[in-house]
């Protein structure tokens, strides 16, 4: 359980403000994150690290000498949003490059790929390694679906080491990338995790009973089995890892190995100690050699009673970085002899965007913004009505901050149109910059989408004209098109795409037959209710549902169901004032 919070919409906000003001020495925070009080050398690559919060000490508590340079910092459980990560990696940038390195999580990719680009439009060059440890997850045949756990730290700090030594963006990418084809995890969960403000943890498991396989966000594991003693976990946990071998290592007998034994919240260090005894017996029966072992909390999950084993598969440039010095406020190794240790003193950011003048629109369109604002606010009011609901069936097969995560973004973006408007902003302005807002505010996936299709919409509508049905149909169906562009799913992926393409599709039918606004919305707004309550039939094939395939059939898919909500709030809105 977590017991100590304020606003649960405010908890990750307050503890960065909170980390960095413990450790004004090593890091500062900017907007979006936190980085290095020092600064790096001019012409060298840059590591930018960065994911949700609720994990530390990933992933602000890597930061720091021989480490990342900066990390990007979501809510709880969700991804940074991509003007986050941008920020952050615009407080970084030497001129040599970046080097993005996070886990394979669908909004951090999404996230951190939307970064990449617009960081690449500005001229900056970026790459990007994405972590894959978790053997759980995934078969070894599929590879990149595998999720990142903690592995992560080895392929931070190969790469923090490359580039801490001046090697080009190149060099940098392959160390990283070498790390990540070398490290294999499986972590194991007695309970699950309690987010801030919630009554009951994501998911619970009997007593006497243990979970293979959870995901650090709170996702369930794939199988339940009786708990074994500390000696059998170890068994457990080092067989499977060893039954997987990286191809690029010849010989069992001799190899050497960075060992992490990680704690995920609630198992103790003296717990994990016990467990580290057996696995060091282990390994070196077989001959493995282990250099350096961690035995700490790496990344956590909240209260999770659990704890996860890392095996990183070491050639000697690889047991350079896993050797090399580091001093960051979570992470130490050996002393910092040849650091470049310009203090960097500048004020702390909360804001480096520039304010946008926003150009009134018509008077017309200004109307139309008018009911823009009162749709959006009576959709956060569906939504805080059903936060609770979504919370429930996004756990089911998730991380269970989907409704938190609706509701954050939706008063972001309702904040933002209230200002837009305040500046005579018309109906599609007010959309992007609710958008943005919203995307910015909310992060992760749903997040990432959702400032999607308010500016694509916003786009289609514009700022001269009162929008009618057919304007509206085709805002709706090029969102549609860059919802699949950006997530990458198709329909019957059990996704919000199953609501929104039918939607769209209704919208279009309508808007040709000549029907006015509210009735061509009315008659969508059905067709989504039905869409949404039919992805309970559906076999998730992307996101965190994917692995839990049996959980989530029967249970409808949470971002469709709020889509839906979403749909019928603004249907009443629209019946209400475009009469």
């Amino acid at each position: 359980m977590t017991y100590l919070f304020n606003d649960p919409a405010q908890f990750a906000d307050e503890l960065a403000e909170g980390y960095a003001a413990a450790h004004r020495d090593k890091i500062r925070r900017v907007d979006g994150g936190v980085i290095r009080r020092h600064k790096a050398k001019p012409g060298q690559v840059v590591v930018i690290i960065g994911g949700g919060s609720g994990h530390y000490p990933a992933f602000g508590g890597f930061v720091g000498l021989g480490l990342a340079h900066g990390a990007a910092l979501g809510n709880v459980f969700a991804a940074p949003s991509a003007q986050q990560i941008c920020n952050v990696a615009r407080a970084v940038d030497a001129g040599g490059g970046i080097l993005f390195c996070y886990a394979n999580y669908a909004g951090d990719v999404l996230n951190f790929t939307q970064a990449q680009e617009r960081l690449r439009a500005q001229g900056i060059d970026v790459r990007s390694v994405v972590v894959t440890d978790d053997i759980a997850s995934a078969p070894a045949d599929e590879r990149h679906k595998r999720r990142g756990i903690a592995g992560t730290l080895a392929v931070f700090k190969a790469a923090a080491f490359a580039a801490d030594a001046g090697k080009p963006l190149d060099e940098v990418v392959r160390n990283a990338t070498a790390a990540n084809d070398r490290v294999h995890s499986l972590g194991v969960a007695f309970s699950g995790c309690t987010l801030p403000g919630a009554a009951k943890p994501l998911f619970e498991v009997d007593s006497g009973i243990m979970e293979i396989g959870m995901g650090i966000h709170g996702e369930p594991g794939l199988d339940r089995v009786k708990a074994p003693s500390a000696d059998g976990l170890a068994e457990m946990l080092v067989g499977k890892l060893l039954a997987e071998i990286p191809e690029t290592v010849n010989n069992l007998s001799g190899a050497r190995i960075g060992v992490i034994l990680n704690g995920l919240g609630a198992v103790k260090y003296e717990e994990l100690f016990v467990v580290y005894r057996k696995i060091e017996q282990l390994l070196t029966a077989h001959g493995l050699a282990i250099v350096a072992p961690v035995v700490d909390e790496m990344i956590t999950s909240f209260d999770m009673a659990g704890v996860s084993l890392t095996l990183f598969w070491l050639n000697d440039e690889l047991e350079q970085s896993w050797l090399a010095a580091a001093d960051t406020p979570a992470f130490h190794r050996g002393v910092i002899t040849d650091a470049y240790c310009l203090i960097d003193n500048g004020i702390e950011s909360k804001d480096t965007q520039k304010e946008s003048s926003i150009k009134p629109g018509s008077a017309e369109s200004q109307a139309a913004a008018n009911i823009v604002l009162a749709a959006l606010e009576a959709a956060l009011d569906a939504i805080a009505a059903q936060q609770d609901e979504l919370g429930r069936l996004d756990a089911i097969a998730g991380d269970g901050d989907h409704g938190i995560g609706m509701q954050r973004g939706l008063t972001a973006a309702v904040n933002a149109a209230r200002t837009a408007i305040s500046e005579q902003a018309g109906a599609g302005t007010t959309l992007i910059t609710a958008g943005d807002a919203w995307s910015d505010r909310a992060g992760g996936t749903s997040g990432m989408l959702w400032g999607v299709i308010l500016r694509n919409l916003g786009h289609a509508v514009g700022d001269e004209t009162k929008p009618d049905a057919a304007t509206i149909a085709t805002g709706i169906a090029e969102a549609l098109q860059a919802v699949i562009v950006a997530g990458k799913a198709q329909l019957n992926d059990k996704t919000l795409v199953d609501v929104l393409y039918p939607f769209s599709t209704a919208l279009t039918k309508g808007a040709t037959q000549g029907f006015s606004t509210p009735e061509t919305w009315t008659a969508a707004a059905e067709v989504a209710k039905q869409s949404a309550d039919a992805t309970k039939n559906l076999t998730p094939k992307i996101g965190r549902a994917r692995p839990h395939v049996d959980k989530s059939i029967g249970n409808p898919d949470p971002g469709a169901v709020s889509m839906a909500l979403i749909i019928d709030a603004t249907g009443k809105i629209i019946r209400r004032q475009c009469s």
